[in-house]
């Protein structure tokens, strides 16, 4: 078969993305945090790019006129993106605070502050112990390789290579270590940590020593009278041996964790205002964007080189775009939690029983925006509520029928069985089947495994480990 070249004509359709518009749909996804982040590198990288810290009082001259105004996103006024001025406010102005003298300023151990650190307070009892270079070589080794929880992950076979020590040296040096505080620091696992701290109270010997160390899986299943039988004791106490193992700390070093609160802000406020419901944007801590007057006017040189004439018109597109996506977004964020709250009307008067089902879907054909975009928007923003602080993506419920032909949302139905449970007589707690039968009397009609599902997600355990004996 001979080959040949042939001209072929082919009518295809691509999507294609701009990379403005790549940056469009990242901006629009980003929390608020990483938002933030991306504006203060934006900062960095484009000079044409500036924060405005506070109004200019300057006017300029030309085509430009008037571009410094500051503009502020409001949702009741449509304005076109091609028609966005050059400056776009994006946060109050937030004001550095001065002080007129030395004794306004807050003292010295007000502004400094260091968070309590495990390994440095187990280092700092270390060193204050008698033990020699090379068991302070082993303790630090050991040290080194606890979790966050403070028990030991390493093991003793590894250490004693490492340190080229004698296995029963490292022993010696993880028991001593074992008794810095907090109490059962170094354990291995749950049960020589709890036995770690019997020794530390001075309860060798007793009955609760006991069960930790020959009964814990029956403590974790909750069988008690299969305790007191093996045991030969009563049963009340075992309940009370059980009351004072439950004071026990089960991770001693979480006291100490080194991890830093990260504390939710809402995007998006929502207010009771007469009988009326209000949206308002949280814009406090963005900044406030604008285009370098400087560069704004270097473009009208004549004198100025095609090379930085080139430069500055790229950067200055850049810095266009940036601000129409954030603007964009803000005015997304806004429609699409307008729409949310339309149908979520009852649950912000009555509560969480009146949760709506609710599906992308139906927010897209409210707003005329894809489903795509809607899950962009919802993804990690937040929402404060005059019935509390919610992610966007909580509003959103599968449905579950109910006897009168109406359905209930499926966040509504957690919400029930958390409810009944913390009601329950700790005695005889409620089974998953006793749960159902309730709901179903409710006019619920739900299966016994979607409750057993629905109360693992809320982290309760199964009726048999809830259950008291006293």
């Amino acid at each position: 078969m001979a080959l040949e070249i042939k001209q072929q004509l082919r009518l295809t359709q691509q999507l294609i993305m701009t990379p403005q518009l790549q940056q469009a749909l990242k901006i629009l996804q980003m929390p608020r945090l990483e938002l933030t982040n991306a504006i203060q590198i934006e900062l960095r990288e484009n000079p044409v790019l500036e924060e405005v810290l506070g109004l200019p009082e300057e006017e300029w001259e030309g085509p430009l006129a008037g571009a410094q105004e500051v503009f502020a996103f409001s949702p009741s006024k449509e304005i076109p993106l091609e028609k966005i001025p050059w400056d776009y406010n994006t946060t109050p102005y937030y004001e550095v605070p001065q002080y007129e003298d030395d004794e306004d300023r807050p003292s010295l151990e007000q502004t400094l502050s260091q968070p309590s650190n495990l390994t440095d307070y187990l280092i700092w009892q270390l060193r204050l112990t008698d033990l020699d270079d090379q068991d302070k070589k082993i303790g630090m080794l050991i040290i080194g390789n606890l979790d966050e929880h403070g028990y030991l992950q390493a093991d003793l076979d590894s250490i004693a290579i490492e340190c080229n020590a004698p296995l029963e040296k490292v022993e010696s040096v993880l028991k001593k270590i074992q008794e810095f505080d907090p109490p059962g620091i170094g354990a291995r696992d749950l049960r020589e940590c709890l036995l770690i701290q019997v020794r530390h109270m001075g309860m060798e010997g007793s009955l609760a020593e006991r069960i930790i160390r020959d009964h814990l899986k029956d403590l974790e299943g909750n069988r008690l009278q299969q305790i007191s039988r093996t045991l030969g004791v009563t049963l009340e106490e075992v309940v009370e041996a059980v009351e004072w193992i439950r004071g026990l700390e089960p991770k001693p070093g979480r006291l100490y964790g080194s991890e830093e609160v990260q504390y939710i802000t809402p995007d998006v406020y929502v207010f009771k205002f007469q009988d009326d419901y209000v949206i308002v944007l949280n814009d406090d801590g963005l900044p406030k964007l604008r285009l370098s007057p400087f560069y704004v006017r270097s473009l009208n040189n004549k004198d100025l080189p095609k090379e930085a004439r080139n430069y500055i018109q790229e950067k200055m597109r850049s810095a266009i775009w940036l601000i129409k996506s954030i603007h964009q977004r803000q005015k997304t964020i806004y429609k699409v939690t307008e729409s949310i709250m339309k149908f979520q009307r009852e649950f912000l008067d009555k509560g969480m029983d009146y949760l709506k089902p609710l599906v992308l879907k139906d927010v897209a054909i409210d707003t005329g925006l894809s489903e795509s975009t809607i899950s962009r928007v919802v993804t990690n923003k937040y929402v404060h509520t005059p019935q509390g602080l919610y992610e966007l993506k909580f509003f959103f419920n599968s449905s579950i029928p109910k006897a009168d032909g109406e359905a209930v949302a499926s966040q509504s139905v957690k919400e029930q069985i958390r409810r009944l449970i913390q009601k329950e007589d700790p005695r005889n707690p409620l089974s998953d089947q006793e749960i159902v039968e309730i709901l179903f009397k409710r006019g619920i009609n739900i299966a016994r495994r979607t409750v057993a599902k629905y109360r693992m997600e809320l982290g309760i355990l199964p009726s048999n480990r809830r259950r008291k004996a006293y």
